[in-house]
């Protein structure tokens, strides 16, 4: 029998950062998590959440507006989502995500007055909607376990059960380079670089890539000669992640040149998103593993950059629901493309969705274990705090010991707890009614 959706409900919280969180030339102060509730006709409900990225999603919406109003208009349209659900009818989430994707981002166009916005600004803010109604289908249907939760079709894509993760770890604009070498030394061995700085805020390219080439010199030169366990090469491997900041093949050839003349072009595992999305550019001939996140925002446009030679794709069903991700994650399987889980700076919760994902992907080439990225605790400054409304709040893994999540048969029999309703979440929505 179909689901009816009867009742529907959100809330948010303001969760500060420790510092400035710098990419995309931009920077945030604070993350907006962002709760979804639905109550079914038969009384069963789901309750999501999500954390809004406005500069990750769309970089001219949070340049145009304060930090705030831009966290408004995205919260605007989770709620907008959720009202327009009440009376839906459905059999299953993936029946649910292409129509309101088109419901939200025709909401969200319209309030805002942006014409041309991003589709990741309406996944972003649907992703509180899209992991309540998994919950709700879950509860309508008995279904107690990950594993059981993805229909019969996507479950391909998620072949494997890691028993441990690495915890790529996040280096921002303003990362000190001793906390980079002491984050290797203390077991990372897949660093995260974010690239693409504004370092005068000037908008000059031409400064940006004479910064980018000196972070990467500065880098590789304090890790070249560590070794790990975990890389065929027996090296540290980078990702790099560019937040569509490059202008051209050019530019980016440049860079690269730069890492060959230092010895660093072989670490790089992977590429992540130089150019911007507009800029339709064949990359086969880029001498690394490029990869797509927020150009992908559907599985339409993942075919469309895998064949224009994109070689990864990022998952994140943490930034663009767990319903677009298994779509994307089946059609990089049918083209045996790797996908892999980066992070958005999400809670403790949503962390654990991604890494229900990351557990049953395949490794990325050249890299013998998962990987999952987890910056929450270098970025929030209430971490701590957060993890304590987790519903699984003493589970092992959830912290990351020595840059590895170890993922026990407790991990798998409770599915990371992400089936199970947070009484903090529930609770900001009875103050917020």
């Amino acid at each position: 029998m179909p689901i009816t959706i009867a009742k529907t409900n959100s809330a948010y919280e303001r969760e500060p950062l420790l510092a400035p969180f710098g990419f995309k030339g931009g920077s945030l102060t604070e993350l907006w998590q962002t709760i979804g509730h639905l109550e079914s006709a038969n009384g069963n409900t789901g309750l999501g959440l999500g954390t809004q990225s406005v500069l990750w999603s769309d970089a001219n919406v949070f340049t145009s507006r304060s930090e705030t109003d831009g966290n408004r208009l995205m919260y605007d349209t989770t709620a907008h989502a959720l009202w327009a659900l009440i009376g839906f009818k459905f059999d299953n989430p993936i029946d649910l995500i292409d129509p309101l994707v088109e419901e939200t981002y025709d909401f969200a166009r319209h309030i805002s007055g942006v014409d041309d916005l991003r589709l990741t600004f309406a996944l972003n803010a649907l992703v509180a909607v899209d992991n309540a109604v998994w919950q709700l289908y879950c509860a309508e249907n008995g279904i107690t376990s990950f594993d059981d939760m993805v229909p019969a079709e996507f479950r391909p894509a998620l072949p494997l059960r890691h028993d441990k993760l690495v915890n790529s770890a996040l280096m921002t604009y303003g990362t000190p380079l001793d906390e980079v070498v002491r984050t290797v030394k203390d077991g990372c061995f897949l660093i995260k670089v974010k690239l693409g700085a504004d370092p005068d805020k000037d908008g000059d390219r031409e400064k940006m890539l004479e910064w980018d080439k000196q972070r990467l010199s500065s880098i590789h030169d304090k890790v070249k000669d560590l070794e790990t366990p975990y890389t065929e090469n027996g090296r540290i491997a980078y990702y790099l992640d560019a937040n569509g900041r490059y202008d051209g093949k050019d530019r980016l050839m440049r860079l690269l040149d730069h890492a060959a003349e230092i010895g660093a072009l072989d670490r790089i595992a992977i590429f992540e998103e130089p150019f911007p999305e507009d800029l339709e550019l064949d990359v086969k001939d880029i001498p690394v593993r490029m990869a797509a996140d927020e150009s992908a925002h559907s599985d339409e446009d993942a075919l469309e950059r895998i064949q224009t030679g994109y070689r990864a794709i990022a998952l994140k069903p943490i930034a663009k629901t767990m319903s677009m991700s298994l779509k994307i994650a089946k059609v990089a399987r049918e083209n045996d493309v790797p996908v892999f889980c980066a992070d958005l700076t999400v809670n403790p919760v949503l962390a654990d969705w991604n890494k229900n994902v990351a557990a049953r992907l395949a490794p990325l080439p050249g890299v013998k274990i998962g990987m999952v990225e987890v910056n929450g605790p270098q970025n929030y400054r209430n971490w701590e705090t957060m993890k304590s409304y987790h519903p699984c709040r003493d589970a092992r893994w959830i912290d990351s010991e020595r840059a590895i999540f170890h993922l026990g048969d407790d991990f798998y029999a409770q599915s990371g707890g992400i089936l199970k309703q947070s009484k903090h979440y529930r609770e900001l929505l009875k103050a917020d009614s």
